[in-house]
């Protein structure tokens, strides 16, 4: 994921506004790049579990869709960018979509859908401009195709920009000083304004993470909101946590541009648990436990001073799909592991409990076999080609430097490797092979800081019997619903 132009500048932080403290006030992101991604049904028992009342996904993926009918959850619903094109194209297009992914939704038991996130970070940088042309119109076309298709009023288009769409000069690099970035200054009035026209938020995805990522110079202190960093001093105003300085960067470039009291909603922000020094759990339980802290107290920010926050945490589960091109923990921003137990204490009614999250519930596992390096083979000149192989094909940024199972030896980093891949595969027989160099094992071969995963297997059954049957009857009803709304 491309976020890390967010974390250039030393302002770099996040804040929105929502509905009601706590857990009434958060949002999930639902990430599915997964090998093997946790059933539909069971995340949205999760959420409901543990009091969650908003997601945000990046598709309308329609078992998705299907498993949050009814339950009342606020849903995001999402245009890949690979869309984007087509839909600024052509109106009818944008029409189809909704119609397609809005309205067959719609109706009383349905999908509660709030917002439509048109892309996703279509302004970064790294993406050379591809999708400087086509964003607006796209947006344009979709809140102008739900407002035809009457439900504008309560669903609105916006589109989930990167922090590195605003910053601070270099020469005065302070909040009050923020702007939206000089190449797409005009671009970014016009989005303002057409949000503001149709009452529709604007969207940002920081991660103060990524701060003390890019730079060991970054000041530790000042990622967390704990009081312990020297204070950044903008004209007397005294912001400690860089959460703050972003969020109100970006109030300053919305007032600069006539709109500065522009509900603001934190699309993703997180703290990963692996593949790097600062990704682990103990700084994720850290920052957490401050922001959640502070949206249970309606604190705000200096600029928005004792407001609601509406904040969609990045995110529910891990993925182990996830591309890794800006760095190993993009696999491990989960609250949840891959199969949806708790990683660690999370109290999301911000209240410093220490309590642990409602894990998913009835996850099947593949049985209890592992892959490792066979004690007997001969020839290890082939090892280093098959861990290699291994790792192309599935995760391995837990080796990596300054993760969980950094540090083992030459076996252990070719047993993990090999079990990564020997799981991914349904643990196949010959998935355990290696030229020789791997057999099954019945042993754990799990150390106290590596875990050597056992994936999930199936569906999972979350609801009993009667439960159950319910859901499948409004299953097959919003599938007859959907047809109707085609014909």
């Amino acid at each position: 994921m491309a976020r890390l132009a967010a974390a250039l500048l030393l302002v770099v932080a996040v804040a929105c506004w929502a509905v009601a403290p706590g857990a009434e006030a958060l949002g999930m992101n639902w990430g599915t790049q997964a090998s093997h991604p946790l059933p539909p049904k069971a995340v949205v028992q999760v959420l409901r579990d543990n009091g969650i009342k908003k997601v945000k996904l990046f598709d309308t993926d329609f078992a998705a869709m299907s498993a949050l009918s009814g339950t009342g959850i606020e849903v995001m619903a999402a245009i890949p960018n690979n869309m984007l094109a087509d839909l600024a194209d052509d109106a009818g297009k944008a029409k189809d979509w909704v119609k397609r992914n809005v309205k067959r939704y719609d109706f009383d038991g349905g999908v509660t859908i709030k917002y439509v996130a048109v892309g996703n970070e279509p302004f970064l940088q790294s993406y050379n401009g591809t999708f400087i042309n086509i964003t607006f119109p796209a947006l344009q076309n979709i809140q102008n195709a739900l407002n035809d298709a009457g439900v504008g009023d309560r669903i609105k288009a916006t589109v989930p920009l990167n922090a590195d769409v605003y910053n601070s000069p270099d020469s005065h690099p302070v909040p009050s000083a923020g702007r939206f970035r000089p190449d797409i200054s005009g671009l970014m009035t016009d989005i303002v304004k057409f949000l503001a026209k149709n009452n529709a938020p604007f969207t940002v995805n920081i991660y103060p993470f990524l701060s003390l990522y890019l730079s060991d110079n970054f000041p530790l202190d000042y990622a967390f909101f704990d009081g312990g960093a020297t204070p950044v001093n903008d004209n007397g105003v005294l912001y400690t946590n860089v959460f703050d300085a972003n969020f109100d960067t970006l109030v300053a470039a919305l007032r600069a541009v006539g709109h500065g009291d522009m509900p603001v909603v934190v699309g993703e922000v997180g703290w990963p648990t692996d593949g790097d020094k600062h990704a682990k759990v103990s700084y994720a339980q850290r920052f957490y436990a401050g922001l959640l802290r502070r949206l249970a107290a309606n604190a705000g920010t200096p600029a928005r001073p004792n407001q609601y926050i509406e904040v969609y945490l990045f995110g529910l589960v891990d993925e182990d799909l996830k591309s890794v091109a800006p760095g190993n923990f993009e696999r491990h921003w989960g609250i949840l592991r891959y199969d949806g137990q708790p990683k660690y204490p999370m109290d999301l009614a911000g209240q410093g409990r220490n309590t642990m999250l409602v894990p998913a519930k009835g996850i099947k596992y593949l049985p209890k076999t592992w892959c490792a390096l066979n004690p007997n083979a001969k020839d290890l000149s082939k090892l280093g080609a098959n861990i290699d192989y291994a790792c192309t094909f599935a995760d391995c940024t837990p080796l990596g430097y300054g993760s969980t199972c950094n540090g083992m030896d030459t076996a252990g980093n070719a047993s993990y490797a090999f079990n990564a891949y020997y799981q991914v595969q349904n643990q196949k027989d010959d998935a355990c092979d290696f030229q020789g160099l791997a057999l099954p094992t019945e042993t754990d071969p799990s150390t106290a800081a590596c875990n050597f995963t056992i994936q999930i297997a199936g569906a999972a059954e979350v609801h009993g019997r009667r439960s159950a049957g319910a859901a499948a009857a409004g299953v097959v009803l919003l599938a007859l619903l959907q047809l109707l709304a085609l014909w």
